[in-house]
């Protein structure tokens, strides 16, 4: 058995490492209706094969420090009405509080733009006969980079590059952030070692512009070679689908459940003690249910790192978006044959 991070799903499914979950004897397509809706299809191949169990759930948020935004008289909701609105608020929060960043780095909202608001179904960079979506044409990719590129130009970011890096880190910990994206899981690195002098300052609320984005999540999968295939079922079937074993990983390392029964635990309605008591564990489950499928194209990877080399370009000014884009659509469309 092995554990699959959701980036990496598409790169397991490319070649047959991995069985097929939906075939006898395990016949996974029978608890499908006991999960979030979304999470089966990220472990589905174009050809129809299931190559893991969804365990965990990163249901999209905007985290936000209540005393800076506080501090420029600028409310939440102004924060997350649109992303127009993020920026221009984001301007008078960074005004009252200097020394301060709006984003760790601006690429991360163009990340978010190409996901967020997609249909039931649709593929981030491929439509359903392999067409690579990345195109000038396309309004949610010129969208992306053009936000990208005002918050970059207004200098509302930190230029922290992905998170985890080591700037992404020192602004966390030094308090720098004004507001970050993310799954619901980051609150247990904030308050474990990412911005643990920061509690009661941070709160959560939807992403801008009432849009809906999931943040990766985790597969359990059995390989091929496995020698005890029929052991190892076992052990997936009760971590994804045993309801207590589910509150008992959220508890221990704030995972958010992908079994629907255990988002109804008590536990979630409680408050959260570093978001000074928030209940933002009803927020996270009512987001979950509003996540669209996406359609995962084996291509994925490689489309993802053509596009962000197309952010870096628009961003650091060597490239406008139309050509951003138009050379992007090129590349991934001569590598996805």
């Amino acid at each position: 058995m092995e554990a699959i991070d959701f980036g990496y799903v598409a790169k397991f499914a490319e070649g047959n490492g991995l069985v097929d979950l939906s075939k006898a004897p395990y016949n996974a397509g029978q608890y499908r209706n006991l999960f979030v809706a979304y999470t089966y299809p990220q472990a589905m191949t174009q050809d129809g094969r299931m190559v893991g169990m969804p365990t965990d759930i990163g249901p999209g948020s905007m985290f936000y420090r209540t005393d800076m935004l506080k501090k420029a008289g600028v409310s939440p909701a102004a924060m997350n009405k649109s992303w127009e609105s993020y920026i221009e608020n984001g301007k008078k929060v960074l005004a009252a509080n200097p020394g301060s960043f709006l984003i760790p780095d601006a690429g991360e909202a163009a990340q978010i733009i190409i996901r967020a608001g997609l249909k039931a179904g649709e593929g981030v960079y491929f439509d359903k006969s392999n067409k690579v979506l990345v195109s000038p044409n396309n309004a949610r990719f010129v969208k992306a980079l053009t936000i990208a590129k005002a918050i970059r130009d207004a200098k509302l970011d930190a230029r922290a590059g992905g998170a985890f890096s080591a700037d992404w880190t020192t602004a966390f910990q030094k308090g720098n952030l004004a507001t970050e994206f993310s799954g619901a899981w980051l609150v247990g690195h904030m308050q474990n070692w990412l911005a643990k002098d920061f509690s009661g300052k941070w709160a959560a609320q939807n992403l801008p512009g009432g849009t809906y984005a999931s943040w990766g999540g985790s597969f359990y999968g059995i390989p091929a070679q496995s020698q005890n295939k029929a052991e190892s079922w076992n052990l997936i079937k009760y971590l994804t689908t045993n309801q207590a074993q589910q509150v008992l990983a959220f508890k221990t390392t704030g995972a958010f459940p992908a079994l629907r029964s255990a988002a109804n635990d008590p536990v979630f309605n409680e408050g959260v003690p570093y978001l000074a008591g928030q209940k933002a564990r009803i927020l996270w489950r009512q987001a979950a249910l509003k996540i669209q499928p996406l359609d995962v194209n084996k291509y994925d990877p490689i489309a993802d790192q053509i596009f962000g080399d197309a952010v870096a370009a628009v961003l650091d000014g060597s490239k406008d978006i139309k050509t951003a884009l138009t050379e992007a659509n090129t590349l991934i469309t001569r590598r996805a044959r």
